[in-house]
């Protein structure tokens, strides 16, 4: 059993983002799928999908590189933790790169950028990082 599984979604991205996949299979859940939807509306990946079987089913993420093979995800970073969750109001939202990255949220309202946070005005606990 995994203690942190948003964790290992973001693990997994960032491992397969470094040797060039193309695709990278996770196990899903609602709020992984919701992360992946952000990630997909701020164009860091192409497209992803839920595949089912058995169990919980398998989210699986198509990676998005730049016209030259470069990298779009340069890192990924986790932010609340199991251990010390970090929650923030709307005006306390970090702005990461100045601007250039996103956080991702969980809110009351679904998993959001740090920019649609903003627009609806509504805070909640920062996952992670990305740029």
């Amino acid at each position: 059993m995994w203690s942190d599984p948003l964790a290992d979604m973001l693990t997994r991205i960032r491992n397969a983002a470094r040797v060039r996949r193309k695709t990278v299979k996770i196990p899903a859940s609602k709020v992984k799928v919701g992360v992946a939807e952000v990630l997909k509306s701020e164009g860091y990946i192409t497209d992803y999908d839920v595949v089912e079987d058995d169990k919980q089913g398998i989210l699986r993420v198509e990676l998005k590189y730049g016209p030259r093979g470069e990298d779009l995800i340069h890192e990924i970073k986790r932010v609340s933790k199991p251990g010390c969750r970090r929650y923030s109001k709307v005006d306390d939202l970090p702005s990461v790169l100045d601007g250039l990255g996103i956080a991702v949220v969980s809110t009351s309202v679904g998993v959001l950028s740090d920019r649609v946070c903003r627009q609806k005005r509504v805070g909640g606990e920062l996952i992670c990082t990305v740029y």
